[in-house]
């Protein structure tokens, strides 16, 4: 079965949750960016505590703190709308999310295994997966001291008066899970009962995730669409090859240097979504030349209308005219000056 192309391509949302503009969605999944890589910072402060880390999760600490400085570094270009800072923030955006992917599945796995050990006939000392130590520990209820589902008291003849002698009797019944396994195993932690919550619960984080990075990706292809459409036509798209013009050229400022060269790269990951020509965007452009922020080149005058009507057509309907003539000027000396006015015109 074919889908149309409309179908498969990338969303290019125009606004944040439909009530904001694109430029303050990518603040706002900057911000959340900022928020959760904060988290490198105290991890890498818990080892001064004797915490034990594994390797995993020591490089995701190291990793989240180098996140968090490039995102301080790109963060201030947002309301800058530069080009390369701003493709560059989108970039990082995705290969953050994959990273983060990558760390989530691998430390999911972990917890499911967990899980699947204290529900299982085997429990060993040592939890399974990357960093299930410290997670098996950290838990507290994967390994407890004693596994009893209730305890019994039973009172000696004195009925524990005080000063008096008694004695108690208690009896524990050992707890059985509901559902146990010979092994651990990733599909019976899954099938846990309390595995499924933490499935929507991620799912549903990764979702918003996802939401974030086409945000942050729309406002960086509008800045380089503002960006082309501020400088003159440079002959590397057009409209026959469905591309507009590389805001990153080689005769161009940005294209310059090593910025030029890593922009370029950039631009080369997804040419068809950052360059790419379709229904709309135009649209996203007249919005910012009606409100000042793009100044168009002004269309080349027509050989046969003269500058002066054109400038006062202008002036017109701006409303930076002349003032009104005189009232000794509104008789026909008024209508007289008004007439040879219009044929010096033409």
């Amino acid at each position: 079965m074919i889908f149309p192309a409309r179908i498969l391509r990338i969303p290019r949302p125009k606004t944040f949750l439909y009530l904001m503009s694109l430029r303050t969605g990518t603040e706002l999944s900057t911000l959340s960016l900022l928020l959760n890589k904060v988290s490198g910072l105290y991890g890498l402060l818990a080892l001064l505590t004797g915490l034990h880390l594994s390797p995993l999760q020591l490089s995701m600490y190291i990793y989240s703190l180098f996140a968090l400085l490039t995102t301080v570094f790109l963060a201030p270009h947002i309301r800058t709308q530069s080009p390369f800072h701003c493709l560059a923030l989108a970039t990082f955006y995705i290969l953050d999310s994959i990273v983060n992917a990558v760390y989530t599945a691998a430390f999911g796995i972990t917890w499911f295994l967990v899980i699947s050990q204290h529900h299982s006939d085997a429990n060993g000392n040592k939890a399974p997966g990357a960093g299930g130590k410290m997670i098996s520990d950290t838990a507290g209820f994967t390994n407890p001291e004693f596994n009893v589902s209730h305890v019994d008291v039973a009172v000696g003849p004195d009925q524990g008066v005080p000063g008096g002698k008694s004695e108690a009797v208690t009896s524990g019944f050992l707890g059985s899970p509901a559902t146990t396994a010979a092994s651990p195993s990733l599909g019976h932690g899954v099938l846990q009962p309390e595995s499924i919550s933490s499935i929507v619960a991620i799912c549903a984080l990764w979702a918003i995730r996802v939401y974030f990075v086409l945000i942050v990706m729309s406002y960086a292809r509008l800045v380089l669409r503002k960006y082309v459409a501020s400088t003159p036509r440079t002959g590397t798209g057009g409209k026959s090859s469905g591309l507009i013009d590389d805001p990153f050229a080689l005769h161009l400022l940005e294209g310059k240097g090593w910025r030029g060269r890593l922009g370029r790269a950039m631009i080369s990951l997804g040419r068809g979504y950052w360059l790419g020509s379709e229904e709309g965007d135009d649209a996203w452009t007249n919005d910012e030349v009606a409100m000042g922020r793009i100044r168009r080149k002004e269309p080349a005058q027509v050989a046969g209308d003269a500058p002066g009507v054109v400038e006062r057509e202008r002036r017109r309907r701006s409303g930076t005219g002349p003032p009104p003539p005189m009232p000794q000027l509104q008789g026909g000396q008024g209508q007289h000056l008004r007439v040879h006015e219009v044929r010096d015109g033409k």
